[in-house]
């Protein structure tokens, strides 16, 4: 392990050694057993040499360290059948170069009985002080680290993908001039050339995976476990650039194991789905888990009849049967992502067919936008991310409004479905095109999970989980909560956090979001509606805030948790997520709601119609990327002059809302903007106004800001706040004179007696003008 990795009990180590070598592509081809609460098969890893050593070979003297301690154990193969996979993404329509897999260069290694033996590769790391270290020792064996827990790897090898026929495309001489004619290296520029290819010839990409993930093993590969981590290695090879760069791994799961929940669903029906658990998808399949290894990937998952596989993948797949009782299933994406938001539900659901829902483009012209054609101009602007293919560049899909979709739930819950949450999607989807354009993902699963889902929702490629609670008493809940998990198809997975510290980026968006999208999804309300309607939330949202505040550790309560070093990794690229496993931060909304304070505070400083075309023009410029926190801040405060005359800076948000604990410390302005919108509210408790001037010490601020407060006071009757009141028609007669007028309409005796007080007291020194009217006003 890296030396500047010392993660506590509470921190989420990130051990992939990704600066030497990064997942381009997976291929999982796996069976669900849900006797035994098992999921079995393989997983084809397609690697490029990591930034640290791409230039490096065999002569190199760059490798890395490896993370093997005591507790690991060299793993000898285990036996496994594997049953016969079957591909469903080549068929005969697609002819590409009718690939076939070929016997030749195949090294068995199978005895007569079909079993595995990794006899001649045993010598195993025993501890860090085997690891690689080429400067030291100049003949060490380069290790591949990959995250994983909760699994049992039966057989690692390398993958030959040579042996393809039609391969030769990518082996041709002239490409070969600096390779060596040595088989390994063969092979891994064939992956090279592979995942090179240019975003327009995806499809073939893709076929070409599928061949390769096929190919024949030609040996098999020494690995070890830990209690985080996989690691493996091949004797002989010391650098990242001579590493085999496909292997596959034979693994099961753990019916414990952490990443997927095996349950019941509402029917009572066997279920098994990813849940969103803080260790990701590393009890699932052996992976690269930190941010920056985007990869695209294919599965084939075959399950018992009657079951259905919903995974995160552009098509919507149909099942093959391959026998009487079993069906399998063929998802892909050709989007690059983080392995985190891979995602798998296999249950008994039952799809809540379309009905003839008409979904009109929102008409509010309050919150109207430049129109689509405008938006299409910024088309024109190259993407910022590594290729693939963008729906950003498409003309065809940028006028899409509702992208398709479909329905999933237990039988027992398809009614209510059909009748609460099947509308609303159009609705939701065309909000949220016509605040930020393009819709990142073609299309749309929605899944109703399991009733022990910890969450009211998550939202994944292509596919949104949410809980049965979204559903009863009203579409409110169901649509404000569908609008949050769309807002994460821009913020939060067309645009991820490179730090997954930074919560705020994605979580923070998206409850900010919610509201707008919410807004424009109920075409029937006035803008004074809607302007209600957020304002209650926002005070509610103040509410829990403070709530949570109060009560939690406040490191907890930080939003960039690591400062100046957010986003930094180690030498070989591994990290921790800080406070990643601690039970009580997954919980916590304070990264939901701090963050969407900072925003609202933006968004109004701004004006809101500026703000959202900057979130619009930030969508534009970083979809398909990872960023940190300051990435938006200096585009917006570039792009809004308004922002720089109210004197924010990056650093000062750093300061006050990003990089301390607690609730911020609001700018007069901004507390004036608070108080008026709390003044549009009919009614507040006392509690609520005890809190409100505790918490910003409404009494100590400036005359602009006690003016309101005044306000809130008299309109709620709050009389432990009379004595304010007072002192401010007392001590501040320039301001003080439309509070009288207040004092008096209310027509309250108490407030009434108050009012005529202050002015007999204040009456002599006043001047001849204001007394006059006050009087007018009283008597």
């Amino acid at each position: 392990m890296d030396p500047q990795l010392d993660p506590m009990k509470d921190d989420l180590p990130l051990m992939a050694n990704t600066s030497y070598m990064l997942v381009k592509h997976y291929v999982l081809d796996l069976d669900v057993d849900f006797k035994s609460k098992v999921i079995e098969g393989s997983i084809v890893l397609f690697f490029e040499t990591g930034s640290q050593h791409r230039k490096t070979s065999s002569t190199g003297r760059e490798c890395c360290q490896s993370e093997f301690d005591q507790s690991h154990k060299m793993r000898a193969s285990e036996p496994c059948h594997i049953p016969v996979t079957n591909v469903s993404a080549c068929s005969s329509e697609m002819k590409y170069n009718g690939f076939a897999v070929s016997g030749e260069g195949e090294e068995d290694t199978s005895d007569e009985n079909g079993n595995h033996s990794n006899s001649e590769q045993t010598s195993g790391i025993s501890s860090s002080e085997d690891c690689c270290d080429r400067e030291n020792h100049g003949n060490e064996d380069f290790v591949l680290v990959l995250d994983c827990c909760d699994l049992s790897v039966l057989k690692v090898e390398e993958v030959d993908v040579a042996a393809v026929s039609g391969i030769e495309q990518f082996t041709r001489p002239a490409k070969l001039t600096d390779v060596s004619k040595e088989l390994g290296n063969l092979r891994n520029h064939i992956v090279h050339e592979l995942v090179a290819l240019p975003a327009k010839r995806w499809e073939e990409q893709l076929c070409c995976f599928t061949h390769c993930s096929q190919a024949p093993g030609c040996g098999e590969l020494p690995f070890a476990t830990g209690p985080w981590s996989l690691e493996i290695r091949k004797p002989g090879i010391g650098t990242p650039a001579d590493f085999p760069h496909a292997i596959r791994i034979w693994y099961k799961t753990n019916p414990g194991g952490r990443s997927v929940a095996w349950t019941t669903d509402q029917s009572g029906r066997p279920c098994v789905y990813t849940m969103g658990s803080p260790i990701n998808n590393r009890a699932l399949f052996p992976c690269q888990e930190p941010p920056i290894a985007l990869s695209t990937w294919q599965a084939s998952v075959r399950a018992a009849a009657g079951f259905v596989v919903l995974m995160s993948g552009e098509n919507s797949a149909e099942p093959v049967q391959l026998s009487e009782d079993v069906l399998s299933w063929y998802y892909y994406v050709s989007m690059p992502m983080p392995a985190s938001t891979f995602t798998i539900a296999v249950g008994c659901w039952q799809e809540v067919k379309q009905q003839s829902f008409t979904a009109a483009l929102p008409t509010n012209t309050e919150f109207s936008l430049p129109s689509v054609q405008a938006d299409f101009s910024w088309h024109e602007a190259m993407c910022g991310h590594v290729g693939y293919p963008c729906r950003f560049q498409n003309p065809a899909v940028s006028w899409q409004a509702v992208i398709p979709h479909r329905v999933f739930s237990p039988c027992c819950l398809v009614e209510l479905c059909e009748e609460r949450l099947l509308p609303l999607i159009p609705q939701c989807l065309s909000a949220a095109f016509s605040t930020l354009g393009t819709h990142p993902f073609s299309r749309l699963d929605v899944l109703i999970v399991p009733s022990n889902f910890s969450s009211l929702g998550m939202a994944s490629p292509h596919i949104i989980f949410l809980s049965q609670s979204v559903l009863p008493g009203g579409n409110h809940l169901c649509g404000t909560r569908l609008c949050h998990e769309v807002a994460h198809a821009w913020f939060g997975l067309a645009i991820g956090a490179r730090d997954w510290t930074e919560e705020w980026i994605s979580e923070g968006f998206a409850t900010f979001l919610e509201d707008v999208f919410w807004a424009r999804a109920q075409q029937q309300l006035s803008h004074e509606e809607v302007k209600g309607q957020q304002q209650l939330k926002a005070l509610l949202r103040w509410r829990r805030l403070r709530d949570e505040v109060q009560n939690s550790e406040e490191e907890l309560q930080v939003l960039r948790p690591n400062k100046e070093s957010t986003g930094e990794l180690s030498e070989s690229g591994a990290s921790v997520v800080k406070y990643g496993l601690k039970a009580e931060k997954i919980f916590m909304q304070v990264h939901y709601l701090k963050g969407y304070f900072l925003l609202r505070s933006l968004a109004r400083t701004a004006g809101e119609a500026s703000f959202l075309l900057s979130l619009r023009k930030f969508v534009r410029k970083f979809h398909g990327q990872l960023v940190l926190s300051q990435d938006f801040l200096y585009m917006l405060l570039e792009d809004i002059p308004k922002q720089k005359k109210s004197g924010l800076t990056v650093e000062s948000i750093f300061q006050n809302w990003l990089d301390t604990s607690g609730i911020p410390k609001l700018l007069p302005d901004q507390l004036v903007l608070l108080l008026e919108s709390l003044l549009e509210e009919k009614t507040l408790c006392p509690r609520t106004l005890q809190c409100l001037e505790r918490t910003y010490q409404l009494r100590e601020q400036d005359a602009e800001v006690r003016h309101r407060w005044c306000e809130l006071v008299i309109k709620h009757k709050y009389v432990p706040g009379y004595g304010d009141v007072e002192r401010f028609l007392r001590e501040d007669q320039a301001m003080g004179v439309y509070l009288y007028g207040e004092l008096m309409v209310n027509e309250d005796a108490k407030q009434q007696e108050l009012a005529r007080k202050c002015f007999a007291s204040a009456q002599e020194h006043m001047d001849a003008s204001s007394a006059k009217v006050v009087a007018e006003m009283l008597f």
